[in-house]
């Protein structure tokens, strides 16, 4: 299961990869982190970082990790758990001077247990998750 959103801020895409490569700083844009610690790594590729993210009432922990760092334009992380998977993938675009076009793809797939319950209950609340992270997002990176 996935969502995605494609939105344009006003700032050259050098600096919104470089904002955006930091995953510690999900903590400004995304709704549902509590807090992201690097526990390893220099940012780049292989870099990771524990993530505490509330959903649905739930506290849920992630080891995200930088899966592709290519700098202005693709940034990918990947986050695991017990109960699930997830892949993060930011597509950045230059639309003109200081403009950027995101692309933000969340992707998620589910194990054990919660593989059976998650395609029922998760789907309702994605889209209106996806619009308040976009909403964030615009907000931190025009700050």
């Amino acid at each position: 299961m996935h969502v995605e959103r494609t939105f344009t801020v006003s700032r050259p895409a050098e600096e919104v990869y470089d904002y955006l490569v930091d995953f510690s700083r999900t903590e400004e844009w995304d709704p549902g982190t509590v807090s992201t610690t690097r526990t390893s790594g220099s940012g780049g590729v292989g870099t990771t970082y524990r993530n505490v993210s509330t959903f649905m009432g739930r506290t849920v922990e992630l080891t995200y990790t930088t899966a592709v760092a290519n700098r202005p334009g693709r940034l990918e992380f990947h986050g695991r758990n017990k109960a699930s998977s997830t892949k993060d993938i930011l597509t950045l675009r230059s639309t003109g001077p200081g403009t950027t076009e995101i692309h933000y793809r969340a992707e998620f797939r589910f194990h054990g247990v919660t593989k059976l319950l998650a395609p029922l209950i998760v789907p309702l609340k994605l889209p209106a998750l996806a619009d308040e992270t976009v909403e964030q997002l615009r907000g931190a990176l025009e700050r």
